[in-house]
């Protein structure tokens, strides 16, 4: 019952998210097979997404096995709750207190980036803009009207839509008001690497899925080979 809640709440959540389809996507160009990049990416959302956001299919040790994480390591850096590693990656919020504050629960994101796509997720990281009518502060040009603040503004900085544009669409561009802590560049390279530690949680098999499909792929054209060999030996005194 509870694998079904969390569907409904993903799908409405979607549906959602599909408010402004006019938003031309920034291609995120992360890589999934960069270990580097997906350890950032874990260090990224553990202290800055975690504590709204779950990720309720995935637990802490897989994280840290995928990623060649030690116990040690996972426990100091990627852990800041009373969770054992063998749990599974829960918010620090209770969804009681989260609707309260919020408006709505903060989605679970296991299942985010294979629902709504990375390029999605980073043109959304980099959306968020000064708008005074808005009770957090802050809109998106992806996602109008929000409930999300802009957690990561003290890394991007805040920008604004042009001046003398009355009416904010997703085309409209954003220009900064006050800098961040982070270049552009770097912080794009931040989010490229929470976009891909969110690409790797919807499916931490990915590789070695890839990697088997190779091989098997390979028996299949050797077994096809043999199976015509035998048949023309079979059938060469018919």
């Amino acid at each position: 019952m509870k694998y079904i809640f969390n569907f409904i709440l993903i799908f409405m959540f979607n549906s959602a998210l599909a408010a402004n389809d006019t938003v031309v996507l920034e291609k995120a160009y992360n890589e999934p097979d960069d270990k580097d990049s997906l350890q950032r990416g874990a260090r990224n959302f553990m202290n800055y997404c975690s504590g709204c956001h779950s990720l309720e299919y995935i637990r802490y040790s897989t994280i840290a096995d995928g990623l060649g994480i030690s116990e040690e390591e996972l426990m100091q850096n990627l852990m800041f709750n009373a969770a054992k590693p063998f749990e599974k990656v829960r918010s620090s919020m209770p969804p009681e207190q989260a609707s309260k504050w919020f408006g709505v629960a903060p989605p679970d994101l296991t299942l985010m980036a294979r629902a709504k796509g990375t390029d999605y997720i980073f043109t959304f990281l980099k959306g968020f803009y000064i708008d005074p009518n808005s009770p957090t502060g802050v809109d998106n040009v992806v996602l109008e009207g929000t409930s999300m603040p802009h957690v990561l503004w003290e890394l991007q900085g805040l920008k604004r839509p042009f001046e003398g544009l009355e009416e904010h669409s997703g085309d409209v561009d954003l220009e900064f008001l006050t800098t961040g802590k982070l270049s552009v560049e770097e912080y794009d390279q931040f989010i490229r690497d929470t976009v891909n530690f969110l690409e790797y949680v919807s499916e931490p098999i990915r590789s070695t899925r890839r990697n088997l499909g190779f091989w098997v792929l390979m028996f299949l054209f050797f077994f096809l080979m043999l199976s015509y060999s035998l048949k023309k030996e079979i059938w060469k005194d018919v």
